[in-house]
This record gives structure tokens, sequence and C-alpha cells, in this order.
């Protein structure tokens, strides 16, 4: 019986892992993101799917602490210097976007016909944004770290601490509280307040010497029982503390931020953070009760869309009124429109007290996972109805009647190091660039660089590619080099031109378009890179620079064949590392050239630049 039992958990396991591996990589290349696939995998294999599970609340316990790791391991990014630096944000935005978020969405409930108490409480738990999702896509789109980020990480901070006092304010709502008297209050702040000081005392003068010890013993598994033990005991502490679980982890993971271990916590508990944080999306998804939903559907509807409505206009709002751009307002409300999963803490525990009913509780607490589960899509659909952002002009001059020698589009790694010899020659170099950062970075150091689109055969035209002597296309993109390449020998055919090619595929295009002088972007530093490993392995430098040369002279035959027959032709003059049959050689000495020994070669130039 003891080995059924243990198959059937077995089961369960592979079940949530098959289902996770399924569905996250179809929603990623959909472009519908990891958090919409786990919801989906979750809902598929749950109640209401194929009942491969019937308690996803006793997964969805366990998988909160994804998390609270996640917390964690925010706070270790945020140093205490750098979070006393976003204090204005937590407690200004953030405190401001709860106060009316939460005040329009009580009149809502009140003019529904709720009490004012159910209705606050109801809006208070919808006003905690979902912390995992939010950071999940926050970090699926590389924005965690941006200002705009770091807005968004700050409400989440305060909607984090507000649980602690919203769940104060519950038992002091409850139609009982009366029986809970002042000292027993004092006993839960004393007790609260105790274990956040019990904790900073911990981080400060605990931690440090602990990892120390453990390090000097070299036992990478006890660093990483370690580093669990300190995320989950800081949990603990604060959930008897009365606090919130997360909010813990995140404190551990501030104290700790200075740490000269904090690089090996990160690692040590990123794979369990993300299997965990995968865990909960799969349990809110499980969670999704069609029952309820099917009895209530009217009032769970109408329920989701005007909470989500009412929070967007809020949360717009204030973005407004303290100076956030139109674009940043509606990626913000897209993003935190939703309900979070400290709404089932804060609802659980107004029904433990009498202020739901049970019906109130099931339709509030469905509300909240099907708004989680429709943002994805809403910031998608956000993400892709917004105009593409203008660049901003400021400090910025448009090309128009340039009358440089050389005129060098492009003005990136590749463009500043060419054009050195050129400016110290005494020429003339006019220099336009599209990038807007990258014409101010290099404004610091001492280039007048003009914003143009070198595609447009206008920009051309005012940059002065007519009169100038030379036209040097230094761009990364061999599409739009293709495009000004063609539009130059239409319209400027006299003037001499210069392109870098991304890679061998390329240079072949430009050949054929005619162009003066063409080089492979990695071609030469590459070939500088091979010929220095040569020396370093001890052959002579006059050896080492025949070999390099030689190399060169098989590549520019080989290039020369390639533009007669194709991408694959002069294979047979590159070496290759895969041994073929063949008669038996002896072993090369320094300077030998021993063709015989290629099989098919691969010339990294023409591999898709994926590979390259």
């Amino acid at each position: 019986m003891a080995v059924e039992g243990q198959g059937s958990d077995l089961v369960h396991v592979v079940a949530l892992l098959g289902a996770a591996v399924v569905a996250v990589p179809l929603f990623k290349r959909a472009g519908l993101g990891s958090v919409l696939g786990y919801l989906a995998a979750g809902l598929a294999i749950g109640p209401f799917g194929l009942r491969l599970f019937s308690d996803p609340q006793a997964i969805l316990h366990v998988a909160e602490l994804g998390v609270v790791m996640f917390l964690f391991i925010i706070g270790l990014e945020m140093q205490p210097s750098r979070l006393w630096s976003l204090r204005g944000e937590i407690f200004g935005l953030g405190a401001a976007q709860v106060a009316v978020c939460g005040g329009l969405m009580t009149v809502v409930g009140i003019l529904a016909g709720y009490g004012p108490v159910v209705s606050f409480v109801a809006a208070m738990g919808f006003v905690l944004s979902s912390t995992a999702i939010v950071m999940q896509l926050l970090d699926e789109r590389g924005e965690t770290s941006t200002p705009a980020g770091q807005k968004i990480v700050s409400i989440l901070l305060l909607e984090d601490l507000a649980i602690v006092p919203l769940l104060a304010l519950v038992a002091f709502l409850a139609p009982s509280a009366t029986a809970v008297g002042w000292d027993q209050r004092a006993v839960d702040m004393g007790l609260a307040l105790g274990a956040i000081v019990g904790l900073v005392v911990a981080g400060r003068w605990l931690l440090n010497p602990l990892f120390q010890l453990l390090a000097a013993a070299r036992a990478r598994e006890i660093m990483t029982a370690a580093a669990l033990l300190v995320v989950l005991g800081a949990a603990l502490l604060m959930q008897l503390g009365g606090l919130s679980m997360a909010m813990g982890a995140f404190l551990a993971g501030v104290l700790l931020s200075e740490s000269t271990f904090r690089h090996q916590l990160e690692a040590d508990i990123e794979p369990f953070r993300g299997i965990l944080l995968g865990l909960f999306f799969l349990a809110v998804g499980m969670s999704l009760d069609f029952q309820v939903i099917a009895a209530a559907w009217p009032v769970i509807a109408g329920a989701v869309v005007l909470y989500m409505t009412v929070k967007m206009l809020g949360i717009y709002l204030v973005a407004r009124v303290l100076k956030a751009d139109h674009r940043e307002a509606v990626t913000r409300a897209a993003l935190l429109a939703q309900g979070g999963e400290f709404a089932f803490v804060l609802y659980s525990a107004a029904a433990g007290v009498g202020i739901f009913d049970a019906r109130i509780n099931a339709i509030l607490t469905a509300t909240v996972i099907v708004s989680m589960a429709l943002t994805p899509l809403l910031t998608l659909a956000a993400r892709r109805m917004m105009p593409k952002p203008a660049p901003s002009m400021d400090d910025v001059d448009t090309a128009d009647g340039l009358a440089g020698q050389v005129l060098m589009i492009g003005f990136g790694r590749f463009g500043q190091v060419a054009s050195q010899s050129l400016l110290a020659r005494g020429f003339e170099v006019a220099i336009i660039e599209n990038d807007t950062e990258m014409i101010r970075s290099a404004a610091d150091f001492g280039f007048k660089v003009y914003y143009g689109d070198g595609t447009r055969l206008d920009i051309l035209t005012t940059s002065g590619a007519g009169r100038a002597q030379a036209v040097l296309v230094c761009i990364d993109d061999a599409k739009a080099a293709n495009r000004i390449v063609e539009l130059m020998r239409a319209e400027f055919p006299l003037t001499r031109l210069f392109v870098r090619a991304f890679d061998r595929e390329h240079a072949l295009q430009l050949i054929e378009a005619g162009v003066d002088f063409h080089i492979r972007e990695t071609f030469d530093s590459a070939m500088a890179f091979g010929e220095a490993a040569l020396v370093s392995l001890g052959v002579p430098e006059e050896e080492a620079a025949e070999i390099s040369a030689d190399v060169r002279r098989r590549d520019l035959d080989r290039l020369q064949l390639q533009v007669a027959g194709g991408i694959y032709a002069g294979a047979d003059l590159m070496r290759g590392n895969a041994p073929r049959p063949g008669p038996l050689t002896q072993p090369k000495k320094h300077g030998q050239v021993v063709c015989g020994e290629t099989a098919t070669p691969l010339d990294e130039d023409a591999l898709p630049a994926k590979v390259a």
C-alpha cells in the first residue's frame, strides 16, 4: 500500500512538471508569456480539467514559498541605501495608489448594494496586486531595473507592507471585535515588533559570521541548506509575529544585500524560487472554481470588469498626477490591474471573523483569480496597442546641411573605432545616428553626432551624401545597410561606399551590390585573437604570422569562389576539426599544413546569426 501511495504522489509530480514543460514553451513562443502558460496548465490538470488534482489549495500553500523566495531575491538586489533612495516612491507613490484605488473601489461596492465594511475589505483586498505575476512579467521584459520598473517594485513593496495594518483592521472591524481587548491587541503588536527587531538583529550581527563559518567548512550542500534556512526561518519568524512571510524574506534579503555571500545566496535560492513560483501559478490556475463561476458568473464577470477598470483608472490618475507620461501610466495600470495572492489572505481573515459569508468569499476569490489570469493578456494588448515612444530630441540636433568630407552612418562601437584614423589624419567627418541615447553619450566624449535615419533618401541628401568623398556605413543591421547601399548606388553612384558586413552571407550581398569596400565585423579581431593564442601556446611569432596570412589568403580565395558558386563553394579551403576516414598521418609539427585531415568544414560566418 505504501508503494501504491508513493506511485500516486509520483503521478502528481510528473503531471505538474509535464504540464509546465508542455504549456510554458508554447505560450512563450506565441508571445503570451510564461505566467499565462502556467495558469493554463494548472487549469488543464486541475479539478475542472483532467481532474488529476482535487485539492489545489494544498499545493497553493506549499507554492507560496515560491513568492517568499522571490521576494528574498528582490531583497538581495535592494541594498539599504538603494531602498532608502526609493522611500519617496514606496511611501508616496505606493500609499497614494493604494488610497485612491481602494477608495474608488469601495464606492463601487457600496453602489453595488453591499455594506460599507464588506465593500471596503473587498476593495482593499483587490488593491493588493500580485507581486509574483507582476515581477515575473517585468523580469521577462527586462524592465525590473528601469526607472519605471523600480516605481512598480516600490508600489508592490508598499502593498506587501499594507497587508499588516489591513489584517489588523479586519480584526478591528469584525462583528465580534469587541471581544478582543486592547491588552490582546497590544500583545499582538508587541509580537510583530519583536519579530521585526529580532530579524534585524540576526541579519546585522549573526548571518555574516554564520556564512563565514560555513564557507570555511567547504561543504557546498550546507551552504545551500543555510540559504534555505535563512529564507524560511525569516518567513516563519514574521508569520509567528502575525506578519507577512514574504515581507520577512524580503527583509532578510535586504539585510544580506551587502554581504560578500550575496551572489552565492542568489545562486543557491534561484532554482528553488523558479520551480516553486511556477508551482504557485499552476496552483492558481487549478483554483479557478468553475462551479462558483457558473453559479454566479454575472456577478463575477461584473466584479472583474468593474474592479479592474476602476483600479486601472485610479492607477492611471495617480501616475499622471505624479508626472508620469501617458505610456508609462498605461503600462503601469495594465500591469497592476489584478488582485493578488495577499487578497486570498485578507479575504480568508474576513471570512473567519464574520465580515464575509461563504458565498461572498468564494465570489471575491474567483474574481481575483480571473483577474490574475487576464493580466498577461491585458499587458500584451496594452503593449501592442500603444504606439512606439518617439525618441526624446532634447539636446539632439537633426542632420541638415552637413558637408563633411566623409559621412559616417551609425556610431556604435564599430563606428567609434573606425572614426579615429580619419579624425587623426584631419578629415572632416559628419556622423549621423538614429539612437538618441548614443548621440547624448557620444557628446560626453567630445563627438558631435546628428540624429538621422540613413535608410531615408531625404536624410542622406541633407546629410551631404552627394557631396562627401566617401560614405561609411557602420550600422549592425544587415537589412538597413543593404537599403542604404541601394539608395547610394541609385542616387549617388560616384560616391565611394564603405560598408560594415554583418557576416559572410551579407558580405557576398555587398560584393554583388558593387560596394567599394566591405569588411566582416568580427573577421580581423578573430584573426588577431587566434594569432595571439598561437603565440601563447608556444608557436614562434613569425610562424604564427605566416599561419595567419595563410588563413587570410584561403579565406579570400574562398570568398571569390563563393561569389560565383554560392555560400558553400570553396568549402575544401577551410580547416575543420571533425575526423574522417583516411590514411594514417604523422602528427603535425608547427607550421605544417595538413589539408587531408579536414572533414566538411563549418564556417562561423556562414552560419545563421543566432549561431555565429
